[in-house]
């Protein structure tokens, strides 16, 4: 059985069925175009017979590439609407039986799911791109790789190195789990409606040993915040909240083996776990 994909038309009819206007609260734009879609599916490897999860598919148009490749997909939809609608669409389409689970409910408050995926691909909400990612990482550690399409500022921060402008708090968060690369540009007229931002590809790889439990990425990800919070200021300084003085940051950093007049986005999310292993902070 083939599976089809939808096109610029058949997505604003069934827009105009559902009664759905994308909101920039939902932060929704719809992809419009084939071409793109398969873009991002052949970007993040997808093989058949894999599980995928997918974060806000609405009205279905990255979903049926990534079940034309024979892949199974796990949906995560927060609009009631869409999420009931989305079968339908995959069996109108070719999809077999079997090969979509529609979980209809806030990604960010999804602590299970079906099928254990292997691989996230999605489209992310502008607005809350960031902290699903990360609340997926943490949430569900069988995912092992995956690409997402996001806001280009978004993308470039994710997958930022040390001592770049953009490298901050997320950069250093989400490489605790692993690698990030940006994989690809996306044109703003593949979007219904057009948004006023670039998008661009960013994909990653879990690293296969954990890099530390829970306690220590709570401990790490504190860390973290507090020197992005006064990036201007050595970290002596602007950990000096953490430790309960600037001495004994001090003392933490040099035993760390990082400088105390280094500042937060001089170091590596390693440099950052050291420093939490040295001296535990509360989770």
């Amino acid at each position: 059985m083939t599976v089809s994909l939808l096109g610029a038309t058949e997505i604003r009819r069934l827009a105009a069925e559902l009664d759905v206007t994308p909101t920039k609260k939902l932060g929704q734009n719809f992809v419009v175009d084939a071409n793109t879609v398969r873009k991002i599916v052949q970007a993040a490897s997808v093989r058949p017979g894999e599980r995928v999860v997918e974060i806000g598919p609405g009205l279905g148009s990255l979903t049926l590439a990534i079940l034309e490749t024979g892949a199974a997909v796990t949906a995560v939809e927060i609009d009631h609407r869409l999420a009931a609608r989305l079968p339908q669409t995959a069996a109108e389409h070719g999809v077999p039986d079997g090969a979509l689970t529609v979980v209809d409910a806030d990604a960010m408050r999804v602590t299970e799911l079906p099928g254990e995926p292997t691989v996230l691909v999605a489209n992310l909400p502008y607005n809350v791109s960031v902290p699903v990612l990360l609340h997926f990482l943490e949430t569900f550690p069988a995912l092992e790789r995956g690409v997402v399409m996001v806001q280009a500022e978004v993308a470039e921060r994710l997958a930022a190195k040390p001592g770049s402008k953009i490298y901050g708090a997320p950069s250093v968060k989400a490489a605790w789990y692993g690698p990030w690369r940006l994989t690809g540009n996306v044109s703003r007229q593949v979007f219904w409606p057009v948004p006023n931002v670039d998008s661009l590809l960013v994909g990653f790889h879990r690293d296969a040993d954990p890099r530390g439990d829970e306690i220590e990425r709570r401990r790490t990800f504190e860390i973290v915040d507090a020197a992005f919070n006064q990036r201007r200021k050595m970290l002596r300084q602007a950990l000096s909240g953490v430790f309960g003085g600037s001495a004994a940051a001090s003392e933490a950093l040099e035993a760390a083996g990082v400088a105390p007049t280094a500042r937060g986005e001089d170091l590596t999310v390693d440099d950052y776990h050291r420093i939490a292993r040295v001296a535990p902070v509360a989770a």
